[in-house]
This record gives structure tokens, C-alpha cells and sequence, in this order.
């Protein structure tokens, strides 16, 4: 798996929303800006491959779950359109509840190429109207809920990550890991994904 060079970066957007999880914040995070790395390592002298952003309701800092604390780099007034979407899990209810969250992911989604949750990020995504029919999946503590909430949605277990094109779901923290490797294979090739998750000295499996 190969992939065209490209002039200007791919726009990566990660919502940040109170409780989040960590992890499901900062492994995507280290997948693409590595991944970046990685590229022009490999490349040098090419433009940077992904241009990742932290996006907010406000500036104001996000208190993490656990109280980490993350400065936003946009808002949704701000934020450059994304090419990838990625919606973190945690604790979603407020976010997933929220009109203005919902409101920008739903737009963010239908100009992006990809949308993709990790963990408990699927609710949010389901509540935006950004996943609407299909096999999704969650962290395994919240898979009978999903299905409780979102009936149209076909909830699978035991796997980590379900891609159906434009729309991409998994499991919790290291699966979100996994599914954004499985990303970079999809945007810019396997050998840059292996070369990424090598150099984060993570044991990577492209199957989910």
C-alpha cells in the first residue's frame, strides 16, 4: 500500500471536550505528529504529511479526565477544516449532549474524508448524526449501551477497530492506538505505519 505524494498536509482535528481520556487523546496525537516525523525523516525535505489540532467548543483549557489539563489549539470558530476527524472517548455525556459539539462535529464530519472514534468517542459521533447504520464498535464496558441507545447501529465485539470507509470506530485507549496506525496505512502507506509504530515502540497488528 502506497500513497501519492502530497503539497500540502492532511488536516488532523482531535476534539477535546471536559473528561476526556487521556489516551484517547494522546495516542492518536503521537500516531499522526510521529507519523509526520517519521515522513519527513524518511523524505527529507517533503512537506509535513499531517497537520494535527486540538479542537474545543472554547480556548479556554480542557480539564482532562483524571484533571490533566489541555490547551486547545482552535475552536469551533477557528479550527481548520479536517481531512480526519477523530473523536476521543471518556466521560461523553456532556459533550454528547451538547448542540454546539454535536453541531461541529456533524460539520466537521461531512467535509472530512475520515471520522473516527475511539472508546466511548462513538456516542458522540452516533449523537451528531455522523454514524447512522452500519457495524461500529466501543470500549467492551460500553457495548450494550451503544446498542441500548443507537438501535440502527450493528454493534460488534471482540474486535478492535471497524472501518467502513468514511467512517472508522474502536475499541478503548490502545485500540484507538491501533485504529490511527491503521489510518496512516490507509492516507500514506504500510511502510510509514510500521515505521510509526516502531518508532512509538508499540506492538502494532494491522488486523483488527
Amino acid at each position: 500500500m502506497t500513497a501519492a505524494p502530497r503539497s500540502a498536509p492532511l488536516q488532523v482535528a482531535i476534539l477535546v471536550f471536559d473528561e476526556v481520556e487521556v489516551l484517547d487523546l494522546g495516542g492518536p496525537y503521537e500516531v499522526f505528529t510521529t507519523a509526520t516525523r517519521m515522513h519527513q525523516r524518511l523524505q527529507p525535505g517533503s512537506p509535513a504529511l499531517f497537520a494535527v489540532q486540538c479542537v474545543a467548543r472554547t480556548l479556554q483549557p480542557v480539564r482532562a479526565r483524571a484533571g490533566l489539563q489541555v490547551l486547545p489549539d482552535a475552536d469551533f470558530a477557528t479550527a481548520a477544516a479536517p481531512d480526519v476527524l477523530i473523536v476521543p472517548g471518556g466521560v461523553v455525556d456532556a459533550a454528547a449532549t451538547c448542540p454546539a459539539t454535536r453541531a461541529w462535529v456533524a460539520g466537521a464530519a461531512q467535509g472530512a474524508q475520515i471520522s473516527a472514534s475511539v472508546c466511548t468517542g462513538a456516542f458522540i459521533l452516533a449523537a451528531a448524526g455522523v454514524l447512522t447504520q452500519g457495524p461500529v464498535t466501543t470500549h467492551w464496558e460500553d457495548l450494550a449501551d451503544l446498542r441500548a441507545r443507537f438501535p440502527h447501529l450493528t454493534v460488534q465485539e471482540n474486535v478492535r477497530w471497524v472501518d467502513q470507509g468514511a467512517r472508522v470506530t474502536s475499541a478503548g485507549i490502545s485500540a484507538g492506538i491501533d485504529m490511527c496506525l491503521h489510518l496512516v496505512a490507509r492516507l500514506a502507506g504500510l511502510p510509514l505505519a510500521e515505521r510509526t509504530a516502531c518508532q512509538m515502540d508499540t506492538p502494532w497488528n494491522p488486523r483488527p
